[in-house]
């Protein structure tokens, strides 16, 4: 006889780990001929011996994230809206029997699976709860707002900003967005964490301009932002109110914004026109300084993706590049001693 080869040994052993122990393999097709109960005890023991091998094989871990992509299925599927104490609950309770089935592996892995399932359905209410916001749902044409200044745009012909809205008023105004996003006059733009009142034509988000394509009013309103507008007259940029306060979250916001600015007035004090811009863009993320015409240039030439994955993604890809190379210099003595290998 032949010998048999090492691949094929090895082939054997991996199916061998893969196949339910104790369980005829492939299916018999007459098993499901059996009686009722018959056929249901070998059901549950091929289930039992399949459960057993993805355990013993550690094939078992990406089921859980099957598992909780069902969850979230299941709530996109719910006929009404899910109260997220009932889901929270749900979670505790299989989370509860999941550690009780611990010394159990038969109904570990189920326990597991329902806990993932649980926690995806779970997550999805909480989220909607989380970032659910008042919409703006017809036009105001004077409306009076205050409020903080939470992100700025500079473009190329005028200026955008982010206001957590504080107050706001204007003729048959039923909703109070929690967030508005207005165009103003270049090089008006107040900075970030600044307090400020303006009056301002709002809008609701734009809906597709046709079908399937690109929805802004779903791109708002995961960004929290219930309405958009352009600025009436001047922004006045004054204190808050007496028992307003910004929050931390927008104290942070307001430093990482004047560190992106250093680093956008440094790059544009040693470059210009569009060089400065795409520079700019690569290390800050601020992409608004760039012309249409490079813009379009990126575009032509399959190049636009840079600039998507700019800021901190290009950071991270340079950092490991510099550390990469400098430990390769690194390693010859001469290198080390005699040039600088920083550089």
């Amino acid at each position: 006889m032949p010998e048999r080869g090492r691949g094929q040994e090895r082939a054997e052993e991996r199916v061998d780990v893969l196949r339910p122990r104790g369980v005829a393999w492939p299916p018999v097709a007459g098993d499901w001929l059996r009686p009722p109960r018959v056929a249901a005890e070998s059901l549950f023991a091929r289930a039992s011996g399949w459960l057993e091998a993805e355990r013993t094989s550690f094939q078992f871990p990406p089921w859980l994230a099957i598992g909780f992509g069902f969850g979230i299925v299941l709530y996109f599927a719910a006929g009404t809206e899910p109260a997220p104490a009932a889901a929270l609950g749900l979670v505790t309770v299989c989370a509860v029997f999941a550690v009780a089935m611990r010394n159990r592996p038969p109904a570990l892995i189920p326990s597991m699976v329902a806990l993932a399932v649980a926690a995806g359905f779970a997550a999805a209410c909480v989220k909607r709860v989380v970032i659910d916001h008042e919409m703006l749902r017809s036009a105001v044409w004077n409306a009076a707002v205050s409020g903080f200044v939470e992100a700025r745009e500079q473009r190329e012909r005028t200026d955008r900003i982010v206001v957590k809205v504080v107050s706001v008023e204007g003729p048959r105004l039923r909703e109070k967005p929690a967030r508005v996003r207005v165009s103003l006059k270049k090089g008006t733009a107040p900075a970030v964490g600044a307090f400020v009142e303006f009056r301002a034509r709002l809008t609701p988000p734009l809906e597709p301009l046709r079908a399937g394509g690109y929805d802004y009013a779903r791109d708002l309103y995961f960004k929290g932002i219930g309405a958009s507008g352009f600025v009436l007259g001047a922004i006045r940029i004054k204190e808050p109110p007496p028992l307003v306060r910004p929050g931390l979250n927008l104290a942070v916001t307001a430093y990482v914004q004047g560190l992106r600015e250093a680093i956008d007035v440094r790059i544009r004090s040693v470059l210009e026109g569009d060089h400065a811009a795409i520079a700019s863009a690569l290390i800050t993320g601020k992409r608004d300084a760039i012309s249409a015409s490079a813009n379009e240039a990126m575009y032509v030439s399959s190049l636009a993706h840079v600039l998507s994955i700019s800021g901190y993604h290009m950071a991270v890809v340079a950092g490991l590049a510099f550390f990469v190379l400098r430990a390769i210099l690194a390693l010859s003595p001469t290198l080390a001693s005699n040039y600088p290998i920083k550089k």
